[in-house]
């Protein structure tokens, strides 16, 4: 008997650890790009990896951060989605295009797009009751890119597929494009040392809040010197005058880029956050 339960243990965690074996490319022609998917490579291939519990109606698409010239995809994407899968959310994991000149005609809109069309994908293939978007640093600002931008459709979407998340989760995000507060990689990266004054406005989050922005849970530390706390108290500070449910977590220290665990402190932010989801299951 311990031998048969010891297998189906064995099967479980093969199940369990494979969710994410699914690798699906986000198109069959990458638009907005000068080379063909050979010429870009696979490191320059977006795609979307797929940690799709079986029964779940609740999922949460995943954006890593990354400064916007890589994808720190493991402990901000791969570990991110187990942990949901824990709670009963299916997960998505986006590796997306980073904004590069060589290799796009307009670099800006081309992460956004990705997270579009992520977002499209699963709208169109799965059925859940309530779908959300997570994002780290600059996954942050893409997070809530989509979170803003959603109508301002960068893709074909011939359904007219609804890219709204239901709910926003940026943790240690870059919101603004004010050199104030901004992570200056994350800016010069996406839209250039000297952008006009259309993208600073466009780009820089807590100027784009309304009031059909999804709930949004924020998570920082203060003593963040990469992306100043600064950048989520505005954005809640946004959010509050639209009327926009949302919380804020802080960490008294913790740095930036600690993921899912702050070793500098024994509360661990995915906690508070689960309980705060459950609040707001399906109120959008």
């Amino acid at each position: 008997m311990k031998f048969y339960l010891s297998i189906l243990f064995f099967v479980v965690l093969i199940n369990y650890y494979t969710l994410a074996q699914e690798k699906v490319s986000l198109y069959t022609a990458i638009p907005n790009s000068t080379k063909s998917a050979e010429a870009l490579g696979e490191e320059n291939i977006p795609v979307l990896y797929t940690y799709d519990l079986p029964g779940a109606k609740r999922a949460v698409l995943v954006i890593p951060g990354g400064g916007y010239s890589h994808v720190a995809i493991q402990h901000e994407g791969h570990e991110v989605a187990k942990e949901f899968n824990k709670h009963g959310y299916s997960a998505f994991v986006l590796y997306y295009r980073l904004p590069k000149d060589e290799n796009m005609p307009v670099r800006k809109i081309g992460p956004l797009q990705d997270a579009q069309r992520a977002m499209q994908i699963i709208r169109e293939n799965y059925a859940y009751d309530y779908l959300g978007v997570l994002g780290f640093s600059a996954g942050g600002h893409l997070a809530s890119s989509l979170s803003n931008h959603y109508n301002d459709v960068k893709i074909d979407n011939p359904k007219g597929t609804d890219l709204r998340p239901d709910f926003s989760v940026l943790v240690y995000p870059v919101i603004s494009m004010d050199d104030a507060i901004t992570h200056k990689g994350s800016k010069a990266n996406l839209i250039g040392a000297t952008p006009p004054p259309s993208d600073l406005s466009y780009f820089s989050l807590e100027q784009q809040v309304s009031q059909k922005t999804p709930v949004t849970f924020l998570i920082h530390a203060q003593d963040d010197k990469a992306v100043p706390i600064a950048n989520s108290l505005r954005y809640k500070e946004a959010l509050d005058k639209k009327g926009v449910p949302n919380e804020l977590f802080t960490y008294t220290t913790g740095g930036h880029g600690f993921g899912l665990i702050n070793k500098t402190d024994d509360r661990k932010w995915a906690d508070q956050l689960f309980k705060w989801l459950d609040k707001w299951n399906g109120r959008k």
